[in-house]
């Protein structure tokens, strides 16, 4: 049931992000599509990983950085970012990848389309992932086209 569920959810396409956090001295990062907004008023947003994920302790304790995690939504020339924080120890998915601090000391991807530094609000436990909440405390955009990946494919979104 496990696989034919996969193979439905990947008819639903989605935007690609990374969601980085800076931990206990180190930088933890990974390939995320996971990612919706909540609300607007406050501005809410949220992400799930994987309880058994090696980074899980870093996202979800409160005490790094506050509590906080970058969203950076990638741009449609970055399918490698996307591969690249898919596997691999944490220096391995940051080597050669530019960032850019945020005040939070969270990394931003550079060159990502948009961007979302939040404070983590709410962890909610379901089935085998947490969905962390965050609290949008500062964003950013700029043109471009994003990374879309739908049926185990990455692409681009073309208007009809």
């Amino acid at each position: 049931m496990t696989r034919l569920l996969r193979d439905a959810m990947s008819h639903f396409a989605t935007g690609v992000t990374v969601v980085t956090t800076h931990f206990e001295g180190q930088d933890f990062g990974m390939t995320c599509n996971s990612f919706s907004t909540v609300s607007l008023e406050p501005a809410l947003v949220l992400w799930s990983i994987r309880k058994e994920s090696l980074s899980h302790l870093a996202f979800t304790n409160r005490t790094n950085n506050g509590g906080g995690y970058m969203v950076s939504v990638l741009a449609s020339h970055q399918q490698a970012v996307a591969m690249q924080f898919t596997h691999g120890t944490q220096a391995d998915r940051f080597h050669n990848v530019p960032v850019e601090r945020s005040p939070s000391q969270n990394p931003r991807v550079s060159g990502a389309v948009a961007w979302f530094d939040c404070q983590l609000e709410q962890v909610v436990t379901a089935g085998d992932h947490d969905i962390l909440i965050g609290r949008v405390v500062d964003f950013g955009s700029h043109e471009g086209e994003s990374l879309v990946y739908s049926q185990r494919h990455f692409g681009t979104f073309k208007p009809l």
